[in-house]
């Protein structure tokens, strides 16, 4: 059955040794030449941006690092426009693969970046030996992102859409992190989320379970059914590991960089 790990409030405990694990695994690898290359997707709202500092950890390590911004997106905000797609954010990540010529490469998308990356997959599937699924949602063929939104999702998105507004505002980072201290920091990055890359229907054939080593990280801080859902089916699935995570928001790589960074390096 599938090997699942909780982080509760003891094993919280251990945070510190497992970041200097993680930093200190990181040295070893780029020592013993054993480089690994990541992709990180990031979720609605945020941008390659969030990934610092596992972008850090894992480059102080020898370790190949891609934190793209999708379309429309933090430092891309400027190419936003009515017609930003689901289509266009899985061209993202195919180009990146295709352009940096990238193989054996770990993808880690978040949340939002589920949708993109399982569409991403059906193009780049040879390209990728693990996936490491961060809180993320796990589409089904010809589903749309409409049809697993949170309730207060799906409310916003109603209104900006009632108003013709092609995006919808940001929440706040304490509806993602419990790191106060990087809170300023968060609201200062965050920028409006596409509205028409809800309604489109993706098309997939299965390429994501094809992947050989698959891992699903579920932080249950963030109430969201479709992660529950997605976890559930990790689960029971004996080709996949999956681990939960109390002592974090659903920004994992913002409120426990150190432990997401031992867990990438061990399922890579």
């Amino acid at each position: 059955m599938a090997n699942e790990r909780s982080i509760t409030r003891r094993t919280a405990l251990t945070t510190a040794a497992a970041g200097a694990a993680a930093l200190g695994a990181a040295d070893a690898m780029a020592q013993s030449g054993a480089r690994k290359t990541f992709v990180l997707i990031h979720g609605a709202y945020h941008g390659g941006w969030c990934w610092k500092k596992v972008t850090d950890i894992l480059e102080r390590g020898g370790h190949k690092v891609y934190a793209p911004s999708l379309t429309g997106l933090a430092d891309r905000s400027h190419l936003l426009g009515k017609d930003t797609s689901l289509d266009i954010h899985i061209t993202d990540i195919v180009n990146l693969f295709k352009w940096e010529d990238i193989t054996n490469a770990c993808l880690v998308p978040h949340s939002y970046g589920g949708w993109p990356a399982s569409g991403a997959l059906e193009q780049i599937g040879d390209r990728v030996s693990s996936i490491v699924w961060l809180d993320a949602f796990m589409p089904k063929d010809g589903e749309r992102a409409l049809d697993t939104m949170s309730v207060s999702s799906r409310k916003a998105l109603d209104e900006a859409m009632a108003r013709g507004e092609a995006t919808r505002n940001p929440p706040k980072a304490n509806a993602y992190s419990i790191s106060e201290k990087d809170y300023d920091w968060i609201n200062s990055k965050l920028t409006a989320q596409p509205n028409a890359i809800q309604y489109q229907t993706i098309k997939l054939t299965g390429a994501l379970q094809k992947v050989a080593k698959k891992t699903y990280i579920r932080a249950p801080k963030y109430q969201n059914t479709g992660f529950d859902k997605a976890l559930a089916e990790c689960k029971a699935d004996p080709t996949w590991t999956t681990y939960g995570i109390e002592n974090s928001h659903h920004d994992v790589m913002i409120d426990q960089p150190e432990w997401l960074v031992e867990i990438l390096l061990k399922h890579s």
